[in-house]
C-alpha cells in the first residue's frame, strides 16, 4: 500500500514487475489466494479507484507482443464446480446515473494479408 496524499496532493503508486531478460524468458508475477479445505476458495479483487471531479480509473488487462511468434493471451474464466454448478462470466458496462451507460464491445482484431479475422 502506498501513502495516503495530503490535503492537495495524490497518492503513490504502486509497481510489481518482473525483471527483463536478454535471452531466455522473463520472470512472471502471480497474485492469488490460498485454497480452502473446509470453507469458501479466497478472493482476488483487483479495482480502480472513483474520480470526485473528473473520469473514474481505469482497469487494463493486456498481453505481450511477439516478434516472432503468436502474441499473448488473456483468459478470463468461472471456476469450476465438481459438485454444483461451475462459476459464471459477467461482463458489464458501468451504469450512467445522469446519462447513458458505457459501452461493452468485443471485437476480433484485423487480420494479416494471409489469415481469418
Amino acid at each position: 500500500r502506498s501513502a495516503n496524499s495530503g490535503a492537495s496532493g495524490v497518492s503513490g503508486m504502486l509497481v510489481f514487475s518482473s525483471g527483463t531478460a536478454v535471452k531466455g524468458n522473463s520472470g512472471a508475477i502471480e497474485i492469488g489466494s490460498g485454497a480452502a479445505t473446509g470453507g469458501r476458495g479466497g478472493l482476488v479483487s483487483i479495482s480502480a479507484g472513483s474520480g470526485t471531479s473528473g473520469v473514474g480509473g481505469l482497469v487494463s488487462m493486456w498481453a505481450g507482443k511477439s516478434t516472432t511468434l503468436a502474441g499473448g493471451l488473456v483468459s478470463i474464466s468461472g471456476g469450476v464446480g465438481t459438485a454444483n454448478t461451475g462459476g459464471g462470466v459477467s461482463v458489464a458496462s458501468g451504469e450512467g446515473t445522469a446519462t447513458s451507460s458505457g459501452v461493452v464491445t468485443i471485437r476480433s482484431a484485423n487480420s494479416g494479408a494471409s489469415g481469418v479475422s
